[in-house]
Order: C-alpha cells, then sequence, then structure tokens
C-alpha cells in the first residue's frame, strides 16, 4: 500500500501563489508516476499535471505555463507550484499514485490522497 498525504491548499487571492506538496509513504516503486488532479463544486474530477519515475512531466493545458510539477525521490514528495491563480482554480486538489508510466486517465491511478482545498478569491 501507499498512503498519500497532501499539503499546502488555502486561501489565496487573484494572481497569487501556492505550492502543494505530497508526501507518500509505505510501499515505493522506481517506475512510479504521480499526479494531481482537482474537483471543482459541482464539476466532476480533472487531470492537472503529473510526473513520471524518469522525470518526464505531462500537463493540462490550463496548467501549462502557471503550474509545476516536480518531485523530491530522496523525501518521496511532490511538488505542485500553482502560479498566477484565479478563481476557476478554485478546486480541492488530489494527489495520486500509479505504478507505470505517465497517464491522465483517474483510473489508471491506483493511490489517492485526502484532498487540499485551494481558494483562490477575486
Amino acid at each position: 500500500q501507499v498512503q498519500l498525504v497532501e499539503s499546502g491548499g488555502g486561501l489565496v487571492q487573484t494572481g497569487g501563489s501556492l505550492r502543494l506538496s505530497c508526501a507518500a509513504s509505505g510501499r515505493t516503486f522506481s517506475s512510479r508516476t504521480m499526479g494531481w488532479f482537482r474537483q471543482a463544486p459541482g464539476k466532476e474530477r480533472e487531470f492537472v499535471a503529473a510526473i513520471g519515475g524518469s522525470g518526464d512531466t505531462y500537463y493540462a493545458d490550463f496548467a501549462k505555463g502557471r503550474f509545476t510539477i516536480s518531485g523530491d525521490n530522496a523525501k518521496n514528495t511532490v511538488y505542485l507550484q500553482m502560479d498566477n491563480l484565479r478563481p476557476d482554480d478554485t478546486a480541492v486538489y488530489y494527489c495520486a499514485a500509479r505504478v507505470g508510466l505517465i497517464s491522465r486517465q483517474q483510473s489508471r491511478y491506483d493511490y489517492w490522497g485526502q484532498g487540499t482545498q485551494v481558494t483562490v478569491s477575486s
């Protein structure tokens, strides 16, 4: 089993920044992909970004140029730096992990965190 714990959410004004962290513990795999997803009120959960075991990254279109995903293998932690935040970025952000290649499909992720709330005020 893999346990994922997110942190770093909060309230920020439009144009501000936040850095989310996701600490993984338990069983780990060398070929592991870590991803971030989000769910806004009344909407389905959607893909944000992912990072593969070799450091390759993949972003949703809305995240390109504003969000940066990175990982620290020594700490088993993945980060999501979010800049120039907008009110429509308001959502619960979830960290997820899967064994295998990078993917944007939620169904391919085996482990999920509890989520952290991000609220962007206008």
